[in-house]
């Protein structure tokens, strides 16, 4: 039987750790290489305005919901119930956490909902729209809708 010597140990400790720091690297260049970015660029100056926009937003009683079946991404705004087609200025379907699979969709009114082709695999999608109302006011709708796809 071999005797363990300061060496021994030393490799030993400096594989484990080497190891370790490897691992911890690996992750935290994958974790900022995903990250899809920031939401604003200032969160100060955009707070400053928050409570204004949201109770202008909140005034036009859009109800917003969105479903993708067979690739076909429906968004439908009810205005007093009835279906509306404000101006898109910003739409994007895309995954939570990466904007690898972003897809700008270009909608058309079909009369009781926004449609658009997409390509949704399986999984939580992302509809982030910017839009802005008909009128004199030009009230801007900002909104992250949820749309799950599969089963």
């Amino acid at each position: 039987m071999t005797e363990i010597k300061g060496w021994h140990v030393f490799a030993g400790f400096a594989s484990a750790f080497g190891i370790i720091i490897a691992v911890n690297l690996t992750l935290a260049f994958n974790a900022v290489k995903t990250f899809p970015g920031l939401e604003v660029r200032n969160s100060y100056v955009a707070s400053q305005a928050f409570d204004a926009d949201r109770a202008a937003q909140l005034a036009l009683g859009w109800e917003v919901s969105a479903t993708v079946e067979d690739n076909v991404l429906r968004l439908v705004i009810l205005e007093d119930g009835a279906p509306i087609a404000p101006v898109i200025e910003q739409a994007t379907f895309g995954r939570a956490t990466s904007v690898a699979q972003d897809q700008t969709p270009e909608f058309s009114f079909d009369g009781t909902a926004l449609v658009a082709q997409v390509d949704a695999p399986d999984g939580n999608w992302n509809l982030r729209l910017r839009l802005r109302a008909w009128g004199a006011d030009g009230t801007l709708f900002q909104q992250r809708i949820i749309v799950g796809t599969g089963s």
